[in-house]
């Protein structure tokens, strides 16, 4: 009978397991071995070399150093800003589901919408920002120019924290009330039960959250590729967007595949890390 039911259960994740290998692992082994190559064709093999090329490129350190700045931002704001309207709308607000709706809507919108949208909306001439600036008798900004990296920042905000607040409505959601009202009992006051309480007992959502959002950020390219082309002067050369520019524009398929495998166990590091360290703050109830 169990044989049986192993064998039932092995049919029925048959597909998940086909979609991963032809769609996930058989494409970084590709990645792997073209990465082992050079040439107009990735038909020279180097071995390492690629790699010893990456280490060493100064326009790679820049992209990544970038890169990782992106990211922790974007990680930080997206839990901050997420927290926080999970908490507003966890209220009892007339109008709250619309709201939360209204919130989650450009998370669903993709990405090339997203970027030709603000790409317009902060135009110097045209874009809407600096007509209402102007309309105030405010000074009007470049915004693609004295704050490119800033500027994508607050898109990649604007786009994803609807989705940290909904992840964190459900983490508010299932923490049992009683919590809170023997903290209540006990003389802790909104701070306190926050701090002591609700802090604590959201740490899975917390942890689930920073991953999702240290992976989004690591892997963004749309918003430089879209808003800001990457400039001015390589102020928003986000490391995906400099792969892509090393394997389309400079068409070196073996040096970008090596770039990329370098993202992947980059971003497996930080899964592993955030893990790691994440879980200990874990409270089980």
């Amino acid at each position: 009978m169990d044989a049986r039911r192993a064998r039932t259960a092995y049919l029925m994740l048959l597909p998940a397991i086909a979609f991963f290998v032809l769609f996930t692992y058989l494409p970084i082994g590709n990645l792997l071995t073209t990465s082992a190559h050079s040439g107009p064709r990735a038909d020279e093999f180097t071995g390492l070399g690629n790699y010893t090329r990456a280490f060493t490129d100064p326009a790679v350190r820049h992209a990544f150093g970038i890169t990782v700045l992106f990211a922790v931002a974007t990680t930080v704001g997206a839990l901050v800003l997420g927290l926080a309207l999970a908490l507003l709308l966890n209220r009892p607000l007339r109008g709250r589901v619309v709201f939360r709706a209204l919130l989650l809507v450009p998370y669903l919108t993709s990405v090339a919408i997203v970027g030709l949208l603000w790409r317009n909306i902060l135009d110097p001439e045209l874009g809407v920002l600096n007509r209402l600036l102007a309309a105030l008798d405010l000074p009007t900004q470049q915004w693609l120019i004295t704050h490119p990296l800033a500027t994508i920042i607050g898109v990649m905000l604007w786009q994803h924290t609807g989705y940290a607040m909904v992840l964190f409505l459900a983490g508010l959601q299932g923490i049992p009330e009683v919590y809170h009202e023997a903290a209540t009992v006990d003389g802790a006051g909104p701070a306190r039960r926050f701090r002591h309480v609700t802090l604590p007992l959201l740490a899975p959502t917390t942890l689930f959250v920073s991953i999702i959002s240290v992976i989004t950020g690591l892997q963004a390219f749309g918003q430089a590729y879209i808003i800001t082309d990457g400039g001015p002067a390589a102020a928003t050369d986000l490391y995906v967007f400099h792969v892509f520019n090393v394997a389309f524009e400079a068409r070196d398929f073996g040096y970008s595949s090596a770039l990329s495998f370098l993202l992947v166990v980059v971003i497996l590091a930080f899964t592993v890390v955030q893990l790691r360290y994440g879980r200990r703050g874990e409270v089980r109830y």
